[in-house]
């Protein structure tokens, strides 16, 4: 019967130290909840006072999405080792909204998109050091290892580098982290090989080696590097020479090229350099009264050139703020994912080029856009009864439109035949905000960059008067780095402006 006994005492002390293990296993759960909330209640104490301004920041949006992607995920495993029903039940309704994997990626590329675009280190970003400004927005260890996955897993390596770099660089300076160095190393290793650069491929892969020799994918890859390294140094009848030490930066590698055929333009642009100023002496400045336009006559509108040929102006004080705000108002409910029209079919759809949200207003929904149309109608001459409906957009961090042409070319005949208005004749985009930083107009042709100002609008032509297109008004909307980016548009149609604007005697004119 001891036995018994010894075996109940030994089975006793187990279910103790069992309760203990459950006590501390509920004590750390409770510690992780409250750390959270705390959390919480601090960003949205920031957060709430100003949700634009906040959200305007690349670095809290990135953050936003990747917190309620992944983080809310964690909390919910975290509080399901105990019944919760009203907590989970409260997250399952709300599961509905919140972002998926793809805005979470989205978000990522923003960021790489903004990188690339205003020539910003991983470091700028991860220490909240932007272009006029410098903030507590911070990306930890685990954020930029986050960024440089994301870019790994495109098979885009060489934002991977940088991001994976600037991680290992984070974690060395002795910052906390949940991935381990080996992981890091591991990814950044191959995304160096990637690259080419085999040297800095094998010293990475060493270093991960030491850490943990048991490692067998980067032993394989040790070896397969070495031989390969090697195998290049006989060929090229060269000695070896260690890797550099220099830590891996913008312009260590180059970044590969891509679809856009003047990207180092339109970017050098978007940051004010390249622009082309000699046109300037040639630009002035007036009062418009659209001809004598009776509604015009006692209040003209101030007209600012921004560009002699093609011409472009600008109008100011085109909006009142109470216009604007109207305007944002009926368009929210309505933002959707800006499309762009496939040139082979002629379909509507998403593209990686385009990134904003969009909605149309018909005059009907309310005085004030019916108001606007006719301003426009009243200012330009021409009339906006065959153009579009009023196009709200709002350009979130990162948004942007790469170079395009607002008017349809030969190879895509039928683009607005559905319309039955004829093609673009012209474009009246007006601004409905200041943009902190980014967000610029640019026409890479000619190198002129128009800067949004809030109430203000410009004007251009798509077409000569012979119905001919004009390529030189190939433009783009620059990614917003810092701030939220308002933007509508009326694009006005060839029909019923045959008398309004006639033909030119040549196809130029």
């Amino acid at each position: 019967h001891f036995y018994f006994f010894i075996s109940f005492f030994l089975l006793y002390l187990s279910l103790v130290q069992s309760l203990r293990e459950y006590i501390k296993a509920e004590e750390s759960k409770l510690a992780a909840v409250k750390s959270w909330a705390n959390k919480l209640d601090a960003l949205t104490r920031v957060s709430t006072s100003d949700p634009e301004g906040y959200l305007g920041h690349p670095v809290n949006a990135y953050k936003l999405m990747k917190r309620l992607n992944t983080e809310w995920t964690e909390l919910e495993s975290l509080v399901l080792q105990n019944p919760s029903d009203g907590f989970i039940s409260n997250i399952s309704t709300h599961r509905q909204y919140f972002p998926d994997e793809e805005d979470a990626t989205g978000a990522a590329k923003a960021l790489m998109r903004l990188q690339d675009t205003y020539q910003l280190d991983s470091e700028a970003f991860a220490r909240g050091k932007l272009p006029g400004m410098h903030s507590s927005a911070l990306l930890t260890v685990d954020d930029c290892f986050d960024m440089g996955k994301t870019a790994y897993n495109e098979a885009d390596y060489y934002h991977a580098v940088l991001w994976m770099q600037q991680a290992l660089k984070q974690l060395d300076a002795g910052e906390e982290a949940v991935v381990s160095k080996v992981d890091i190393l591991d990814y950044l290793s191959y995304s160096v090989y990637q690259m080419g650069d085999l040297p800095r491929a094998v010293e990475l892969t060493r270093r991960l080696l030491v850490i943990d020799s048991s490692h067998e994918r980067a032993g394989g890859n040790l070896r397969y590097y070495e031989n390969l390294l090697r195998k290049q140094l006989s060929e090229l009848n060269q000695d070896y020479e260690p890797a550099s030490e220099e830590p891996i930066q913008l312009g260590t590698y180059s970044r590969p090229k891509d679809h856009l055929p003047e990207r180092e333009a339109y970017e050098a642009l978007c940051r004010g350099e390249g622009l082309q100023m000699v046109r300037r002496s040639r630009l002035f400045c007036r009062y418009q009264d659209g001809n004598r336009n009776p509604h015009l006559l006692l209040k003209p509108i101030k007209e600012e050139d921004e560009w002699d040929s093609p011409n472009i102006v600008r109008y100011l004080d085109f909006l009142s703020n109470e216009e604007i705000e109207k305007i944002k108002e009926l368009a929210k409910p309505k933002l959707a994912r800006a499309t762009v029209r496939d040139p082979k079919s002629g379909v509507l759809t998403t593209a990686s080029y385009r990134v904003s949200k969009s909605a149309w207003l018909e005059g009907e929904e309310d005085p004030i856009i019916a108001r606007v149309n006719q301003r426009i109608e009243d200012l330009t001459g021409l009339t906006v009864k065959t153009a579009e409906l009023l196009q709200v957009a709002n350009y979130g961090v990162g948004g942007q439109y790469e170079p395009h042409f607002d008017f349809s070319r030969k190879d895509e005949p039928d683009a607005f035949k559905r319309l039955g208005t004829g093609n673009r004749v012209a474009t009246f985009l007006n601004y409905m905000s200041d943009v902190e930083a980014g967000g610029a107009t640019v026409f890479p042709d000619f190198g002129a960059a128009i800067w949004p100002r809030k109430g203000t609008a410009v004007f251009w032509y798509n077409l000569f008067k012979s119905g001919e297109g004009d390529y030189r008004t190939r433009h783009a909307a620059c990614p917003v780095l810092v701030g939220n980016k308002w933007v509508s548009n009326k694009w006005i149609h060839e029909r019923g402006q045959e008398f309004r604007r006639p033909c030119g005697l040549t196809e130029v004119d």
